[in-house]
């Protein structure tokens, strides 16, 4: 059985997600505060086979390397932003005068479609807009979605950083992230969960 647990990670809270199965994990955009997350997991004894990034802005890779050096697990990036990592520029982090929040390169990239990584099947899709590289991971039989910085309860990403397109965004949301089941749990990049019905019905972008 699947479990998956918010940890907000950073200085923005970035919500990275701890997703397990028996003794084995997959970590989701770790942004931040490795020790923190590194405790976590340490805690519940799980052996990290995979860090998988929804995409490459600096919150949500801050903890990128620590992660895939401590768990020697691989990272996973789709290709549109396969330069994002090593780039602060890209990343965002030089815009907001951080200092340079860079880490090495994926190991492998992200493509749309069913993926296998150890006892865990998802689907991805190629959700853009708020950046090129944009994807969303869905859990279909356990009827939740990890959407990133794509949807948020009431809200969606922003458009204005390089790389933005609020009609792409749009796009996404509605074909990729509307056509899954009204009762599909959407967990974001940053605040609570939420559902696809309620975001239909209530989302000020939408409703």
């Amino acid at each position: 059985m699947l479990k998956i647990t918010r940890l907000p990670l950073g200085m923005m809270g970035t919500n990275s997600y701890i997703i397990t199965s028996g003794e084995q994990a997959i970590i989701v955009d770790p942004g931040g505060d490795f020790e923190k997350l590194d405790q976590f997991i340490k805690d519940k004894s799980v052996n990290v086979i995979a860090i998988l990034l929804t995409h490459a802005h600096f919150d949500h890779i801050g903890a990128v390397d620590q992660a895939r050096d401590a768990y020697q697990a691989p990272v996973y990036l789709h290709k549109a932003e396969k330069d994002w990592l090593m780039d602060s520029t890209l990343n965002g982090s030089a815009l907001f005068q951080l200092g340079d929040i860079t880490a090495r390169p994926a190991d492998y990239e992200l493509n749309p479609g069913q993926m296998e990584l150890g006892p865990f099947t998802f689907e991805v899709r190629h959700t853009p807009g708020h950046s090129p590289g944009s994807v969303s991971f869905v859990f279909r039989n356990q009827r939740f979605t990890v959407a990133g910085d794509t949807l948020f309860q009431r809200g969606i990403g922003r458009t204005d950083l390089p790389g933005g397109d609020r009609e792409i965004l749009e796009d996404s949301i509605t074909t990729q992230l509307f056509s899954l089941r009204n009762d599909m749990k959407i967990y974001p990049g940053h605040g609570l969960p939420t559902t696809i019905e309620e975001e239909k019905n209530e989302n000020p972008f939408f409703a």
